[in-house]
């Protein structure tokens, strides 16, 4: 099966499986039915083959389990991955919620500034609106007081004229769209310097909230309401751990909980995974903080150097003061951003209190605690009773490794059937093919260290099991080779997130400007050789001229001459050349011609000639 096929039947599955949960009354997100299925589809307990297409019969089975699941609204399990999708789709780094915010004031000023840089102005009313537009312009960039406020118009309108008469409209006017638009934005910098700069002195800054004040109570207020609400996830979660430490351990007699062990886990996972949300909220809450305290630091100071060039000055150069100015908006924006990551931080920090609602119905206010009694033990005596054992190895940035199962200790998850212990560092930290584990004791440690791989397979297969697990221990490079539902491997890149999204469709549309550049077209221009010629004889006017023309005797039967030569150039060439050899010389004698005393004529010839070989 292609991959275009295999996306195929899976969004068939996840729009089937969303249509039957809405017709029961339940409207699910297509995220969270991919979820569901792709753990539905690991549980071994389920018996799906991945390594083949799924059948009719395989898909119907597949859809009953997830509606059955995704239908259980009493589970702590739906809960945490409802919990785990929702900060997965809404949480990402402040670099990115600050760039997401600027892109938003970024859509709201293209109409303003596309009215301002694409206008053209005929009358004087016209360049009146035209300098009013700009005013809004500044006032919507810099978020400083309501364009519809009088008072806080004519205070930006005031600072703009110090900078930007109107009588410097036509040259603003002449500039190409690109130009305008960087011009719009040095002035709204300009200018929101100007009123901050005039609110400090108190001589303006009508419509502009202290919000320097506003930070200082609000970073406290907020990191206060989360330290609570983690301190209470954290007290829940020692409470749901004792509990279970007493029910697994055979040598301890308990009476019998009215609540099933299964469930009781799923309530640990539930509010460990909102323990570790909270956390990283908190974080970025703390980093917040830093940021506006450096940002206060720098805005105090740039409008102290501001005080000191501007005293007691009628003028002052330019170049002095917008750097300045520019440098107090910079700030001043850092100082919104800050405010909006704020408030989004609180805002997912107040959505994920629903997601506790399952297994907060479990147990009623302090019952738990009265079965429990003062046998709770929390993360710092734990630490305190393991601590004796080892001490961690001398390395640099220890506190700083990358922890394994989030901390948890997987020695315990295995031997007490799915129990979230955290380890401690102090007992010292295994490292086994480039990752680090630590457990919660000694002993542990010991057994987890002899067979580290067999632990590793076993808490995988904790993980099939209760699907939340595999966002609440980071599993998600583990699982990231498994196979699809229709047997096709899906892999998963370093850092990407584990809960994919659905692929979506939208009709969407870009224009683009008719003109970049301003239109300069000269009509009298030609081309044309012969046009030009013509133009020329028709201005000459011939008719009413009379041609002279006059000869030397220098100029007489002369043209010009073109000659071409070539550079001599020494050519050398070879020929063959001659040969000769020496051969014996032929040395033949004859004798007995002549005749002698006898008639008859005897010839004797002799070959003295030389043999070629010698």
């Amino acid at each position: 099966m292609s991959r275009a096929q295999a996306e195929s039947v899976i969004k068939n599955i996840i729009r089937e499986i969303a249509q039957e949960c809405a017709g029961k009354g339940h409207a699910v997100s297509e995220t969270l039915v991919a979820f569901i299925v792709k753990a539905v589809v690991l549980d071994p307990r389920n018996l799906f083959n991945v390594d083949r297409t799924l059948t009719k019969q395989d898909v119907r089975k597949l859809v009953e389990l997830c509606v059955d699941k995704l239908m259980d609204q009493g589970s702590p399990s739906l809960d945490t991955i409802k919990m785990q999708v929702y900060f997965d789709m809404n949480y990402t780094s402040r670099r990115e919620f600050i760039e997401e915010h600027q892109r938003v004031l970024q859509s709201r000023l293209v109409p303003v500034s596309r009215e301002i840089t694409d206008s053209r102005v005929k009358t004087r009313e016209d360049l009146e609106g035209l300098y009013r537009k700009i005013v809004s312009y500044v006032l919507l960039r810099s978020d400083l007081g309501s364009s519809t406020d009088i008072t806080t118009v004519r205070e930006a309108t005031a600072a703009l004229q110090s900078v930007f008469p109107q009588s410097e409209l036509g040259t603003f006017l002449s500039l190409i769209k690109k130009d305008k638009e960087q011009q719009l934005n040095d002035l709204s910098m300009i200018v929101t310097g100007i009123r901050l700069f005039n609110k400090d002195s108190r001589k303006g800054g009508e419509g502009i909230d202290d919000l320097p004040a506003i930070l200082n109570e609000a970073i406290p207020s907020t990191s206060k309401d989360i330290e609570w609400e983690l301190e209470l996830s954290q007290s829940l979660a020692w409470q749901y751990t004792s509990w279970l430490e007493r029910l697994l351990d055979p040598e301890v007699e308990t009476r019998e909980c009215i609540v099933p062990l299964d469930m009781l886990k799923q309530a640990l996972y539930n509010v460990r995974q909102h323990e570790a949300f909270l956390k990283v909220i908190l974080a970025d809450v703390i980093l917040c903080a830093k940021q506006v305290e450096t940002l206060q630091t720098e805005l105090a100071t740039r409008m102290k150097l501001l005080r000191v060039t501007v005293h007691s000055k009628t003028a002052v150069p330019t170049a002095q003061v917008f750097p300045h100015f520019t440098a107090l908006a910079k700030f001043w924006s850092g100082l919104q951003d800050e405010m909006v990551l704020l408030s989004i931080l609180s805002n997912i920090m107040e959505n994920l209190q629903p997601f506790l609602a399952a297994q907060s119905q479990l147990f009623p206010d302090g019952q738990l605690e009265d079965i429990l009694g003062l046998e709770i033990k929390k993360y710092e005596q734990r630490m305190k009773e393991s601590s004796e054992w080892l001490l961690p190895e001398t390395t640099a940035n220890f506190d700083k490794l990358p922890l394994q199962y989030n901390g948890i200790c997987g020695y315990t998850l295995v031997k007490k059937d799915g129990l979230l212990l955290p380890g401690n560092p102090s007992i010292g930290v295994l490292k086994h093919r480039e990752k680090y584990y630590v457990f919660s004791s000694k002993e542990a440690a010991l057994r987890f260290g002899s067979k580290p791989d067999e632990y590793i397979a076993h808490v995988a297969e904790k993980a099939k099991q209760s699907p939340e697990l595999i966002q609440l221990l980071q599993l998600h490079q583990q699982f990231a080779c498994d196979q699809e539902p229709n047997g096709h491997s899906d892999r998963m890149q370093s850092g990407e997130r584990l809960l994919v999204k659905p692929i979506t469709k939208c009709d969407s549309s870009t224009q683009t400007d008719t003109h970049l550049l301003e239109t300069n077209i000269v009509k009298s221009y030609e081309w044309n050789e012969w046009e030009l010629r013509r133009k020329a004889i028709k201005l000459a006017n011939l008719r009413s001229k009379v041609t002279h023309s006059m000869q030397t005797n220098l100029s007489h039967m002369r043209r010009d001459n073109v000659t071409q030569t070539y550079h001599l150039e020494d050519v050398a060439c070879q020929s063959k050349r001659d040969g000769n050899s020496n051969v014996p010389k032929p040395q033949v004698y004859l004798a007995g011609l002549r005749g002698g005393k006898t008639k008859t004529t005897h010839m004797i010839k002799t070959n003295l000639t030389r043999s070629v070989s010698e």
